[in-house]
């Protein structure tokens, strides 16, 4: 990412350049080469930024204190950070939260199986009768795998879903997993 900012920059750099250079009969090329430049840059630009933004973490749970588990998935993620991570967790991400439903346990793992399945998630286990799903999901851009363990228990007559997510690569997920923990319980609410 480093050497892809900083060859983007050059090319703009040159571009510019070469216009004033004298190549201002054909102005077509340098803009393009500018306008290339600039692109290639802004992407590890958008992602510095991104990561001064969210806390340094790649493992984020809706419940930090007794995280869902993974037992299918492979390989197994490692164990949740604890104190630590949750604290950073609960600094950066204070809306990751249980969602907690009316509906019964076994309507409420329907709902999070659809949800997950909606999500392109590739399912590795599904228990209803635990109430456990795991499943992987891929990043958009770079197609990075990530582990994602959900737990549905009862809740006084309705239930409660917790959501883990974790980055199998890097010490910093750039926001990843806490957005699809957001996305993914906005969709098991809705369904």
């Amino acid at each position: 990412m480093r050497a892809m900012k900083w060859a983007g920059l050059a090319a703009a750099a040159l571009a510019v350049a070469a216009f004033l250079a004298g190549h201002r009969k054909s102005i077509a090329l340098p803009a393009l080469a500018l306008v290339v430049g600039l692109a290639v840059s802004a992407v590890p630009f958008e992602f510095e930024r991104r990561a001064r933004s969210v806390p340094r973490i790649h493992d984020v749970t809706t419940d930090p204190r007794n995280p869902p588990q993974f037992s299918a998935v492979s390989p197994r993620p490692a164990p949740y950070g604890g104190a630590e991570v949750a604290a950073l967790q609960g600094k950066g991400y204070p809306d990751i939260r249980p969602l907690v439903l009316a509906s019964p346990p076994q309507v409420a793992f329907a709902r999070a199986k659809d949800a997950a399945e909606g999500m392109g998630w590739a399912l590795v286990a599904a228990d209803p009768a635990e109430g456990r799903l795991e499943a992987t999901a891929r990043t958009f851009w770079f197609g990075f795998k990530d582990d994602v363990a959900v737990r549905i228990t009862p809740e006084g007559t309705g239930s409660r879903v917790d959501v883990r997510s974790v980055s199998r690569v890097g010490r910093s997920d750039l926001g990843t997993n806490a957005r699809r923990i957001r996305e993914y319980l906005d969709r098991v609410r809705n369904y």
